[in-house]
């Protein structure tokens, strides 16, 4: 008695055809319809059970839907390898209805697993872009500085590198290649590139380096042995500074790791000291409250702090002027802010030597009198 599994010896279904019988063609057909099912059903529910996982539309869109057709590729042709497996296995025990070739018994397990790992790695290498939304999940201000992006484009170039290495082995495999002959080539020929290219690994590893430990950030004023500058850009080989003079410095990032590194921006309060000069006929009274007056709108001032160490009095008489130290703390974080509360307060100690009547010392005005 026959069946759709072992049918009898005088069935159709084992006429041959091209060293195929038709039982055998039929299993190949079965094998691409549930090819097809398995890839339209992953791609049809895959971000549906994403979705109830991660909250993120962001990430379940460029993990699932972005990438779908790849992901349902990759499950449709694992699943036909393992059940080819199954079939192949079966006609090696003696027994089975299967007929074919034995060249395209050895080569359509290698062509399945190819089809899986050049799926995977396009599937892995699209995944690789929710790194930034993972980060942005975990981030406060939801916003992402210089530094930040610096170091998720140093991680997703990483991870691009080891998903296509990883997946190059896989595809190697797949091809029946030797792959303890190819590792060793390839570990011969990564340490002579190692070799060559030295410098360049150094600064790729001096970037890991600032973007981890952040010595300092996008917008921070540092100095670097004889330069200085504020820092607008951390690259994976370099770091570029605007000097004072509005030129660009290219500092390696191997000089950053191995040099001392002064940042400014790190401060946690930024120190003022100036002097004024009063014309040498000024009303001592006025000298006096106008020191007063200075001291407590340094108190008064929410962008200061350490008022006790702020001072501002009478610190050296010439022939000619009255000179007067001003020593105070901005409690600011950045130099634009310093230099617009600078100003204001300028300003603010313009108008109350105004309202005492007292005058700055001009040294061309005493001449001419």
């Amino acid at each position: 008695m026959s069946n759709l599994w072992r049918p009898d010896d005088d069935s159709f279904l084992l006429d041959t055809m091209g060293g195929f019988n038709l039982y055998t063609l039929a299993a190949m057909l079965g094998l691409v319809i549930v090819v097809m099912v398995a890839r339209a059903l992953t791609m049809r529910f895959s971000p549906t059970v994403l979705r109830r996982i991660i909250r993120s539309e962001s990430i379940t869109s460029k993990t699932v839907r972005d990438s779908d057709k790849s992901l349902g590729v990759a499950v449709g042709a694992g699943l036909a390898y393992v059940l080819l497996s199954i079939i192949l296995d079966d006609r090696e025990l003696g027994g089975s209805p299967v007929v074919m070739p034995d060249l395209a018994a050895s080569l359509l397990p290698g062509v399945l697993q190819f089809v899986v790992a050049i799926a995977m790695v396009m599937w892995a290498i699209r995944l690789v872009d929710i790194v930034q939304d993972i980060v942005m999940l975990f981030d406060d201000d939801e916003k992402m500085d210089g530094t930040e992006r610096t170091l998720i484009s140093a991680l997703q170039s990483t991870l691009r590198f080891i998903i296509i290495f990883i997946g190059a082995v896989f595809v190697a495999d797949s091809m029946g290649l030797d792959l303890t002959s190819l590792i060793a080539g390839l570990g011969i020929s990564g340490f002579a590139l190692a070799l060559a290219a030295k410098d360049s690994i150094s600064n790729f590893f001096g970037a890991i380096t600032v973007l981890l430990d952040r010595p300092f950030k996008v917008g921070d004023w540092i100095v670097v042995g004889a330069s200085e500058g504020e820092v607008i850009e951390i690259n994976l080989r370099t770091t570029l500074i605007r000097t004072s003079a509005d030129t660009i410095i290219t500092m390696p990032n191997a000089n950053l790791v191995n040099s001392p590194v002064e940042n400014w921006g790190k401060r946690r309060w930024r120190r003022w000291q100036t002097q004024m000069h009063l014309d040498i006929n000024s009303d001592s009274e006025a000298v006096d409250t106008f020191c007063q007056r200075v001291l407590a709108a340094i108190a008064a001032n929410p962008k200061t702090l350490k008022e006790d160490a702020s001072y501002f009095q009478v610190s050296m008489i010439s022939a000619t002027s009255l000179d007067l130290d001003l020593n105070l703390y901005w409690d600011l974080s950045s130099g634009v802010e310093e230099r617009n509360a600078r100003a204001e307060f300028i300003l603010e100690l313009k108008n109350i030597a105004e309202e005492l009547n007292l005058q700055f010392y001009d040294g061309r005005v005493r001449q001419q009198r």
